[in-house]
């Protein structure tokens, strides 16, 4: 699999319409697309509130298709309308390891 960890700032006040627009980004048809989560850490490691977008795509080629999508650049337009400033965006691949 390959995805990507996003850090991201939430306006004040906002945090509730981030999490409604990405439950409502699930429902949208991408190819190679598997699934999305947030992490709310229990305590802030930064000055302000911080959520962790996780993304995951079949393969590295379907998450840049994505990516490079106009469709796409809409998206993240309404995304970023919530935002303090702009995510800190780490991609790469991701392994399972096992577990339960």
């Amino acid at each position: 699999m390959y995805g990507t960890i996003a850090r991201l700032h939430p306006k004040a006040d906002r945090t509730d319409e981030l999490y409604a627009y990405i439950r409502r980004m699930e429902s949208v048809p991408v190819p190679g697309f598997i699934a999305s989560y947030l992490f709310r850490p229990d305590k802030d490691p930064y000055d302000k509130a911080t959520v962790f977008l996780i993304a995951l795509f079949d393969d590295e080629a379907s998450y840049k298709a994505n990516a490079d999508s106009p469709d796409q650049n809409e998206r993240y337009l309404e995304l970023r309308e919530l935002l303090e400033g702009d995510p800190d965006w780490m991609d790469g691949t991701f392994e399972g390891l096992g577990g339960a």
